[in-house]
């Protein structure tokens, strides 16, 4: 097996016809160059691919390749740089990680058949981001507390549960102050987000950093409010203790390239 396959990175909008010479140099995965793929029928809506080895693209090796997390991040990072590049230029649809095609001809003929969704969902998207907002409860751990200092007037059982009560109440007032959290947070957005995808909250491996992550939600927000609505959302967790907020962004609409089923929150312009 020494062929290669088309690697679909995300349909953009190419109104002038210069960005494939914009994205001239560009390394994708691989290191292959980035090339663009049009329709006769509607030049301004491109897919953007590169050529990669069929040999760790072919079903099997794509599924333990997913199980190599060194491998999976530098393919990562390569579909996030050629993303990123188009963003900075223009409105994209980002196609999930490692979307391969067998050949250009393939990715023509299915930019083809959907062009006129394409079109639809890169005119919804123009001049918006996506923000990524996270929620974490840095709460103390359910260890069994350790041996303090005596305290004269309660035998060791009794100063025992004593530690142990108030831990549970440290517990209990961090998950209180992060559903308090959530609550003032979804009020802050409400002025700008024109859409919500609320992803499962992250565990393990993609869990990094301190604390629990129990909100994970993406938000699209157009350009013209990006920082106010950052800045709004930071605002927002202020004086609840053991609760963290992370705020990231702007990104290209990862979240959103294809309309969801979940509930969106009212446009802001209505």
């Amino acid at each position: 097996m020494t062929g290669t396959v088309a690697y679909a990175y995300a349909v953009a909008r190419d109104p002038d016809g210069s960005l494939e010479e914009a994205l001239g140099g560009l390394p994708g995965v691989a290191d292959a160059p980035v090339r663009l793929v049009r329709t006769g029928g509607r030049g301004d809506v491109v897919v953007a691919v590169s050529q990669v080895p069929e040999r760790d693209f072919e079903e099997g090796a794509l599924r333990a390749h997913l199980e190599d997390l060194d491998w999976l991040e530098g393919v990562a990072r390569a579909h996030h740089r050629v993303i990123e590049a188009l963003a900075a230029r223009t409105t994209v649809l980002p196609l999930r990680l490692a979307t391969v095609y067998l050949d250009e001809e393939r990715v023509r003929l299915m930019l083809e058949e959907r062009l006129a969704a394409f079109a639809d969902r890169l005119s919804a998207l123009d001049a918006h981001v996506e923000w990524g907002v996270k929620l974490y409860v840095e709460a103390p751990a359910e260890a069994a507390p350790q041996a303090g200092a005596p305290e004269p007037d309660l035998s060791p059982g009794r100063a025992y549960l004593r530690r142990r009560g108030a831990q549970r109440h440290a517990r209990e007032d961090a998950y209180r102050d992060a559903e308090e959290a959530a609550r003032r947070i979804d009020a802050a957005v409400r002025p700008y987000a024109v859409d919500r995808v609320q992803h499962r909250p992250q565990q393990g491996e993609l869990a990094r950093g301190p604390g629990e992550n129990v909100v994970n939600d993406a938000y699209l927000v157009s350009q013209e409010h990006a920082e106010s609505f950052r800045a709004d959302v930071l605002r927002a967790a202020e004086g609840l203790p053991g609760v963290r907020v992370e705020v990231t962004g702007p990104w290209a609409p990862y979240s959103f390239a294809t309309p969801t089923e979940a509930e969106p929150l009212r446009r802001a312009a209505q």
